[in-house]
């Protein structure tokens, strides 16, 4: 299935080890396109998004603040205006941003009626949002809000739509959090995603 896994504990580790590799597929890094999302505590919605097809790359960051090179404690004190953001980098020929938007609203769920909070996180760093890179995801962005909105119509739906102003990088022991802790991203993966810190 093309999956490599590695164990630092194997009787090999600390060996030398020859790897043959062979490079199936080489992207185009020009037909790529990243947009970026705020859907409360990174980790969740960044394995959401390892496992989309067509998704090639994600990052977790803090976006939308005005201190420059946050740390976590930074953003977590509530005062650098950042939110926890996972930068999503994908093949518009493989999947479509409309369909990225409708796994973040999945994954959101009743939250987006909760301002500044995504289940028991709570705090500006925490509010979800859709941070556009184009005009064209602002327009598809804003038709997925518009079409969510109007299952609800009573309950105004708080998720931000904005264009991305700033994204830094977050520190390493955040990349990847959840599938460095054992769980699968594997492509089309269906088993339940569990976030702990």
């Amino acid at each position: 299935d093309g999956a490599v896994e590695i164990d630092a504990n194997h009787p090999l580790a600390g060996k030398d080890v020859d790897l043959h590799l062979e490079l199936i597929q080489v992207l185009d890094a020009s037909k790529l396109e990243k947009v970026t999302f705020g859907a409360g505590c990174f980790w969740g919605f960044e394995l959401a998004c390892q496992r989309e097809p067509g998704v090639v790359a994600t990052s977790v960051g803090y976006a939308q603040g005005q201190t420059e090179n946050p740390t976590y404690q930074d953003v977590c004190s509530g005062s650098t205006g950042h939110t926890e953001a996972v930068q999503v980098t994908y093949d518009p020929s493989l999947v479509q941003f409309d369909r990225i938007c409708t796994l973040f609203w999945d994954r959101l769920g009743e939250n987006r009626f909760a301002l500044n909070r995504v289940g028991n996180d709570m705090g500006t760093q925490y509010r979800h949002g859709i941070y556009y890179h184009t005009d064209e995801q602002a327009a598809i962005a804003k038709a997925s809000f518009e079409t969510e909105q109007a299952k609800h119509p009573d309950r105004p739906i708080v998720t931000e739509l904005e264009p991305l102003s700033v994204y830094y990088i977050a520190e390493d022991y955040h990349q990847q959090y959840l599938q460095k802790g054992g769980q699968s991203a594997k492509k089309e993966a269906e088993a339940t995603i569990r976030c702990y810190g």
